[in-house]
């Protein structure tokens, strides 16, 4: 696929903005371990290979572990992610695949079992910043360095 633009210099006030979007989510009193796995299953939904390649490095340097990273897109199947690290990654796709989930009760249920009402907010701010991202990168496509 071929770059269409370069979204950084077509619109620097725009993005401005999501750079301090983004800056208010990396201070967000959630784990970043959190952060970084719903950032990666967003863009796997997403298909941004700009942000799973970004991520999975973050991750990788804030101390995740590979097999931990692998088993993202199965997340479910596997024995991996605690139950507090599942619900943000179930409330992830419920809100990533909006239009197909209208966020069910079920997902609701799960995320406020383990996360305070503040934490929530703060996870969906998180989980819409990154969908935000994923759609600037993909719709321009936005190339990982080789």
């Amino acid at each position: 696929m071929q770059p269409r633009i370069d979204f950084y210099t077509a619109s620097p006030e725009a993005l401005k903005a999501m750079i301090a979007l983004e800056t208010a989510v990396s201070r967000l009193p959630l784990e970043k371990t959190i952060i970084e796995l719903v950032k990666l299953r967003a863009s796997q939904i997403n298909g941004c290979a700009f942000c799973i390649d970004m991520h999975t490095a973050d991750a990788i340097k804030g101390g995740e572990t590979p097999r931990r990273l692998f088993g993202v897109s199965a997340w479910r199947e596997t024995p991996f992610f605690t139950p507090r690290e599942r619900a943000a990654l179930a409330w992830t796709e419920s809100l990533t695949l909006l239009s197909q989930t209208h966020a069910p009760d079920e997902d609701y249920e799960q995320l406020s079992a383990e996360f305070d009402a503040r934490e929530m907010v703060d996870l969906t701010v998180a989980i819409t910043t990154i969908n935000a991202w994923n759609r600037l990168a993909v719709g321009f496509r936005k190339m990982p360095q080789a």
